[in-house]
C-alpha cells in the first residue's frame, strides 16, 4: 500500500519518487556534494524543510537543477529556491505523510564545515 496525500486540487497522489534506482542514487550524490560544499543550515519546519547554502559561484544554479529534478520526480511536495547576497535557500513543503518523508529524505545532509581562512 502506498502512502497518499491530498493534493491541492482535491485529489490524492502517492508520496513516492519516480526516479529509477540509478537516477535516485545519482540525485542523492548530487545533494550530498552540494551540502558538503556549501550547505549552512538544515531546519525541519512544520510543513517540510528549509536548507540554506552559502552564495558561492554555481551554488544557486546547482540547487535549481536539483530542484528541477525533484519537481518532476516528487510532485507531492512544493519546491522553491530563493537567493540573495547572504544565502541561497530551498524551502520544500508538503502535507500529511509527505512532511515526514521530506524530513527523512534529507536527514543525512549536514552543513558544510567552514573552512578557516588563515592570514
Amino acid at each position: 500500500m502506498s502512502t497518499q496525500i491530498t493534493a491541492e486540487e482535491g485529489g490524492t497522489m502517492p508520496v513516492a519518487c519516480a526516479l529509477t534506482p540509478a537516477n535516485l542514487a545519482a540525485q542523492r550524490d548530487h545533494w550530498e556534494r552540494l551540502a558538503d560544499r556549501a550547505m549552512t543550515e538544515r531546519v525541519k519546519t512544520a510543513g517540510g524543510l528549509r536548507l540554506a547554502f552559502r552564495p558561492e559561484p554555481g551554488v544557486e544554479q546547482e540547487l535549481r537543477a536539483l530542484v528541477a529534478v525533484e519537481n518532476e520526480c516528487c510532485p507531492w511536495a512544493a519546491w522553491s529556491v530563493e537567493a540573495n547576497a547572504r544565502r541561497v535557500a530551498l524551502e520544500v513543503r508538503s502535507t500529511g505523510a509527505g512532511i515526514a518523508v521530506l524530513h527523512s529524505m534529507f536527514a543525512n545532509l549536514r552543513p558544510a564545515a567552514r573552512q578557516r581562512l588563515e592570514a
